[in-house]
Parts: structure tokens; sequence; C-alpha cells
């Protein structure tokens, strides 16, 4: 029952997702969305630490395709944030590419505990053996130690820095929207064998944390765009809630 069930809510909850507009963000910076992912998929830096990254390191609901989709976010939140501060391109450059690897990076010890500060110490360790530049290496680290909700935001005292950070923790929550409901949550839920009924008693509480996110922004354009994503995630799993309550009280 739970297989047939977690199948029709999927689908579900993609229908429902189709029918909701593309995020206002995704549709404002399509060249800084195109800039990032092209460093995401070409530049040399990005590609050898790519090398120390595979899905076996992973947790499986924050495999590569999230890391990815964190980094493109990421690179092009630090290209919009640096130009709308007058930032010149051959500074904000290095900046974007320093936020795409700290996206890729980001969740590289989403098995353990403290993942995130395990992560920055293997970070640290993969960006040596690139060769990356000690002030940017710097950043890169100190974004992926600060990436977690509810925490610390940014006390570098370093503006470059805090805004590498910041795109960081914003990209990585942009995925608690759409992409949560409709990928993420099945995975996770196939890997620890919950129940439909388990996930439906806990599920309410799990979407309060959710909308707390929306405050939680930490950049001028995640501010402006994030609590968008957040809320048409909020419109998909509260759709899937209802379409679970007639399911189980079907098979009860």
């Amino acid at each position: 029952m739970a297989l047939s069930t977690y199948e029709h809510l999927q689908a579900f909850s993609k229908k429902v997702a189709e029918g909701l507009p593309p995020p206002l963000f995704y549709r404002t910076f399509g060249e800084d969305l195109r800039r990032a992912e092209d460093l995401l998929r070409n530049h040399g830096t990005v590609s050898a630490c790519r090398t120390h990254l595979g899905e076996a390191l992973l947790e499986c609901a924050h495999g590569l395709c999230h890391c990815e989709s964190v980094a493109r976010d990421a690179g092009a939140i630090v290209l919009i944030e640096g130009h709308q501060r007058g930032m010149p391109d051959d500074v904000v450059g290095p900046l974007a590419e320093s936020a795409v690897i700290a996206g890729l990076l980001h969740d590289i010890k989403r098995r353990e505990e403290d993942h995130a500060v395990r992560g920055s110490i293997e970070a640290e360790r993969i960006l040596k053996a690139v060769g990356m530049d000690g002030r940017f290496r710097e950043y890169i680290v100190y974004a992926i130690r600060n990436h977690e909700a509810f925490k610390q935001t940014c006390d570098l005292g370093d503006e470059a820095g805090c805004m590498v950070s910041d795109a960081l923790y914003d990209a990585d929550k942009f995925r608690w929207g759409p992409e949560n409901f409709t990928t993420t949550l099945w995975i996770m839920v196939d890997d620890r064998g919950t129940s439909p009924e388990r996930l439906h008693g806990i599920f309410q509480d799990k979407m309060k944390g959710i909308e707390r996110i929306k405050d939680t922004f930490r950049t001028g354009t995640g501010r402006t765009y994030g609590p968008e994503i957040i809320d048409q995630g909020i419109t998909i799993g509260n759709a899937i809630y209802e379409e679970m309550t007639l399911l189980l009280r079907k098979s009860s």
C-alpha cells in the first residue's frame, strides 16, 4: 500500500506544481543563472572540485542534483548582489565562482552529525588539494559552516565573504520550495521506510518549520524572491496533505 500511495502522491505533487508559474527569481535573472550554470559546468577549478564529489559521499535526498541546483543559484545570487552593489565584473566573477563551489560541496558530509562543520573541514581539504586561493578558500569554508537554518548569520567582517556565505544559505533554502515536495520528500520517505500514516502524522508540524524559513533569507535577493518560492512549496505541501488524508481515509 505504501508504494502505490507514494507513487500516487508524487505524481499528484508534480501535477500541482505544473499548475504554478515559474518563481519570479527564475523568470527575472535568466542571464545570471545561465552564467552561474556555465561556471558550474565548465570552470576548471569547479570541475576539479567535482572530481572529489560522488553520490556515495552524499545523503540520498541531498545528492548531486540538489548540490548542483544550490551551486547554480548561489552563483547567480552573488552575480545579482555584486552588480547591484556596483562591484566590477572582475571582482564579482571570482566571488560567484566561490559560491558555486560552496554550493557544490556544502552537503559533502550530510550523512554525518554536525554536517555543516564537518563538511567545511572536508571542503578545506579539497580546496587545498586543488590549489584554491587562501582568501576564497576561507569564504567557501565559512559559507559551508554557516549554511544551516536558524543558526548564526555571517560574522566574518568581510563584505565579499559574507555575500558568498549568505548566497549559499539562500540558494540552499530555495530548495524548500516546489523541489522539496515534488522530489526530495519522496526520496526521503523511501530511504527511511516512512509509512504514509507516519508521514501524515508529522506532516503539519514539518510544514510549520518550512513556513519559518521565509523569515530567514539573508541577501536582498533572497528576501525579495525567496518567500514566493517557499509559498509555492507550501501550496504543494498543503495539497499533498489533503490528498493523503483522503487516501488514508479510503484505505482505513
